[in-house]
């Protein structure tokens, strides 16, 4: 759901975005374009250019990767074809592995640190809704310096209606989301209750806020 709700939102900023999709997703995002419901109102990318196979997109600037965290080599092994000498990969997963699994396959030199914040689902093919709440994209270089490819699309990101940020230590920024992530997952795990019902009740609230 992030890579489609990101690219989305860059699409409409007018940045050249292709869409890597699969099965029904694919098949209604090429017929009939990618929606993105927001409480702003919709988000319309028609025509969209979407494909099933990484290696077919050629002259790649930037690569979001919003698969899930056990999908993240697979992903690398098939965009590995596409990664271009000055292409980057930014991987928006959970955790603080991703990076280093990419390198591993791409090259350290082609990837960021990257992390990022949106409540939004796939509730049909071709449509993403996205709920009330924080929108935003954290990225950098591992080694934190300042350079013109995070500064670019840092600027590409900010003709969207996405908080956008370059952290002063990308590590860190990701630990940080990567503790809430564990907290709200272990004590959702030990209650068998979604973030809402936890959330309203003072007694896993008192576990959330001790962890």
């Amino acid at each position: 759901m992030a890579g489609g709700f990101f690219g989305a939102q860059l699409a409409s900023a007018g940045e050249a975005v292709v869409f890597i999709a699969r099965g029904e997703h694919l098949k209604a995002i090429r017929t009939s374009g990618l929606r993105v419901e927001t409480p702003a109102g919709e988000i319309a990318i028609s025509p969209a250019q979407a494909t099933d196979d990484p290696a077919e997109v050629t002259d790649v600037d930037a690569v979001l990767l919003g698969v899930k965290a056990w999908q993240v080599q697979e992903a690398a092994r098939a965009m590995r074809p596409a990664i271009g000498p000055e292409t980057f990969v930014v991987p928006l997963q959970n955790g603080v592995d991703a990076a280093s699994e990419l390198s591993a396959v791409v090259g350290s030199e082609h990837v960021l640190g990257g992390l990022c914040g949106t409540l939004s689902s796939v509730v049909a093919p071709g449509r993403i809704r996205t709920i009330e709440g924080p929108n935003y994209i954290k990225f950098g270089e591992l080694d934190n310096r300042r350079s013109d490819r995070t500064a670019q699309l840092q600027e590409a990101f900010r003709k969207t209606g996405v908080t956008v940020e370059i952290p002063p230590e990308i590590h860190k920024a990701l630990w940080e989301k990567f503790l809430i992530i564990t907290s709200f997952g272990g004590v959702g795990a030990v209650t068998r209750a979604p973030i809402g019902a936890m959330r309203a009740r003072p007694e896993t609230r008192r576990l959330l806020s001790d962890v």
